[in-house]
């Protein structure tokens, strides 16, 4: 089913027909163990550097490596890279600001990955779950469920992230001052998470910042 198909649906039904659709994603952090997950709302006119906006925020990363999504391209059946093109990449990498996810998403084409941080090399499942009409009085994007507290930046992937996390939990030794002092606490818990706590940057301030 399409998004004209919905639009469609609902308007069979009497409801009124709205500009916007959303699209609802879950993203989970793949290889965590109990999963480190996100569900958000996000407009179906986002381009995917939005979403990557919204995926950064609501999992907790701070953007500060770059990023690519990966996904089939319906109109080409082929596998297409979607993130920041540099001067390397000879074409192989779609500009996110230009590529909408409509262009991309639909129930039939509902998977992407996406990898933050080509050294650590956080890998991302994405799955549209639902696409819904707009609520008019609420602001999107939204983060509606989740579990777990993001790794912290650069702690070595999620290897790195479960050492980590086995050191916190035993005796204080030299390497447990020393994972207390790169974190900058004592009391880094793992299982914390709130929707409400997720805040959400505006897509076009981060892009005017440089920021990839």
């Amino acid at each position: 089913m399409t998004l004209e198909d919905i639009r469609d649906y609902f308007g069979v039904f009497g409801l009124k027909k709205r500009k916007e659709m959303i699209y609802q994603f879950k993203i989970t952090l793949m290889d965590s163990t109990p999963p480190i997950w996100r569900r958000i709302q996000v407009p179906s006119d986002y381009s995917f550097w939005d979403l990557h906006t919204a995926i950064q925020d609501s999992m907790g990363w701070t953007d500060s490596h770059p990023h690519l999504f990966e996904m089939i391209n319906p109109e080409t059946g082929e596998r297409a890279h979607i993130g920041i093109p540099d001067e390397e990449d000879y074409g192989s990498t779609l500009d996110g600001w230009k590529e909408k996810l409509s262009k991309y998403f639909s129930f039939e084409n509902n998977k992407a990955d996406y990898t933050y941080d080509f050294g650590d090399d956080w890998l991302h499942k994405i799955v549209l779950e639902k696409v819904l009409p707009e609520y008019p009085h609420l602001k999107y994007p939204v983060c509606v469920g989740g579990d777990r507290t993001c790794p912290p930046e650069d702690c070595g992937g999620m290897i790195g992230y479960e050492n980590m996390l086995q050191t916190l939990r035993g005796p204080r030794d030299e390497e447990y001052e020393r994972i207390v002092e790169w974190l900058g606490r004592e009391d880094f818990n793992s299982e914390a998470f709130s929707p409400e706590s997720v805040v959400f940057d505006d897509p076009k301030r981060r892009y005017s910042l440089g920021i990839k």
